[in-house]
C-alpha cells in the first residue's frame, strides 16, 4: 500500500514536470509572435490544458498502460519497477529542463519504463509488438514509437505546406493582417492545449491505473474518474509554474516566429497531437511543435532557420530513450540493494 501510493504521487509529480517541460512549447510561439501576455497566454493554455484529458478520453492511458506486464511479479516488487522508470523520467525532464532543451517526455517515460522492466524482470515482459506489426497489428513499444517518430515529420511536411498555402493567400495582404492573424491564435492555442492535454496526461493516467492494478486497489485496468481529474491538475499546475527556458528555445531559437508562422505552428501541431490521441497513439508535443517551426521556416527561408539548435535537439530526442532506461536501471540497482530484503 506504501509502495503504490508513493507510486502514484511520483506518477502525479512527473505529470506536473511533463506540464511545465512540455506545454512551454504551446506557450512559445504565441509569445514569440507577440500575440499575447505571458499572463493571458498562461491563463488560455491552462483552462484548456485541464479540459483536454477530462474530454479527451482514454486510449493513450490504454496503450501506455499495457506495454509493459509485469502482473505476474510480487505485486510490491511489480510496483517497485514502475516506481523507478518514473523517476528516470522525472529525473531526466528536469535534467533537459535545467539545460533548456525541449527533449521528450513520452521517450522519456517510455525508456524509463521500458528500462526498468527489462533489467528487473527481463525484455519477454515487455509488450515490443514487433511480431503483431508483420500480421498488421499495431501494438506496445512498436505503436509508441512509430507514433513518436512519424509525428514529428508529419509536423514537419503539415507546417511546411500550410506556410506555403497562407503565404500565397496572404502576398498581398496588408500589414494589418497581423491583427487577426494575432487574434485568431487565442483559438489555436486553446485547441493546442486541449490536444497536448488529451495526449500528455493520458500517459499518467495510464501508469496510475497499472499501480492500482497492481497492487490489487482495483481489479481491471479501467481509468477512475478521479485520476483523470488528479492528472489533469497536475498537468494544468505545471503550465501555470511555466518553462521559460524551453519557451526561448522554441520560440526564439529556432526560427524568428511571426504571427503567420505561430498561427500555422499551433494549427499543424494541434491537428497531429488530436489525431493521435484518437488513434490511442502518445506523441511528444515537443518534437511536433519543435519539427512544424522548423517545417514553416524552411517554406519561408531555410537559411534563416537555426539548424544548429535543431541538430541539439535531434541528438537530445536521439538519447533520451537509452538515456532515460540507463536512468532507470541504476535507479532500480540502487533500490533493491536497499529493498531487497524487504520485498
Amino acid at each position: 500500500m506504501v509502495l503504490s501510493t508513493i507510486a502514484i504521487v511520483l506518477v502525479v509529480l512527473f505529470d506536473y514536470t511533463n506540464g511545465f517541460h512540455d506545454a512551454s512549447n504551446i506557450i512559445a510561439p504565441v509569445i514569440a509572435s507577440r500575440a499575447m501576455t505571458p499572463i493571458q497566454a498562461v491563463a488560455i493554455v491552462a483552462v484548456f490544458e485541464f479540459l483536454g484529458p477530462v474530454l479527451g478520453g482514454t486510449a493513450v492511458a490504454n496503450t501506455i498502460g499495457k506495454f509493459v506486464t509485469v502482473d505476474d511479479v510480487i505485486a510490491d516488487k511489480a510496483v517497485v519497477i514502475i516506481l523507478c522508470g518514473i523517476v528516470a523520467a522525472i529525473v531526466w525532464n528536469l535534467g533537459t529542463w535545467w539545460i533548456g532543451i525541449p527533449s521528450s517526455s513520452s521517450h522519456a517515460l517510455v525508456g524509463g519504463l521500458a528500462g526498468a522492466v527489462v533489467v528487473s524482470v527481463g525484455a519477454d515482459h515487455v509488450l515490443w509488438g514487433f511480431a503483431e506489426l508483420g500480421k498488421g497489428h499495431l501494438t506496445g513499444v512498436t505503436k509508441v514509437l512509430i507514433g513518436l517518430v512519424i509525428s514529428p515529420l508529419i509536423g514537419f511536411w503539415v507546417g511546411f505546406l500550410l506556410q506555403k498555402l497562407t503565404a500565397s493567400l496572404l502576398v498581398r495582404a496588408k500589414p494589418t493582417a497581423n491583427r487577426t492573424l494575432r487574434r485568431s491564435q487565442f483559438l489555436t492555442s486553446a485547441w493546442l492545449a486541449f490536444s497536448h492535454g488529451a495526449n500528455d496526461a493520458q500517459k499518467s493516467m495510464g501508469i496510475i491505473t497499472l499501480v492500482l492494478v497492481l497492487s490489487g486497489r482495483i481489479s481491471e485496468f479501467a481509468v477512475p474518474f478521479w485520476v483523470i481529474l488528479t492528472c489533469a491538475s497536475a498537468i494544468t499546475l505545471g503550465i501555470l509554474s511555466g518553462g521559460w527556458r524551453i519557451v526561448r528555445t522554441v520560440g526564439f531559437g529556432i526560427y524568428k516566429i511571426r504571427p503567420l508562422h505561430a498561427l500555422n505552428a499551433q494549427l499543424t501541431s494541434a491537428g497531429v497531437i488530436y489525431a493521435a490521441s484518437l488513434l490511442g497513439a502518445p506523441v511528444s508535443t515537443t518534437h511536433v511543435v519543435s519539427s512544424s517551426i522548423m517545417g514553416i521556416g524552411s517554406a519561408e527561408r531555410p537559411k534563416a532557420v537555426r539548424w544548429s539548435k535543431a541538430k541539439e535537439i535531434l541528438s537530445t530526442w536521439l538519447i533520451t530513450i537509452p538515456g532515460s532506461a540507463a536512468v532507470a536501471i541504476a535507479c532500480y540497482a540502487l533500490v533493491w540493494a536497499l529493498w531487497a530484503r524487504t520485498l
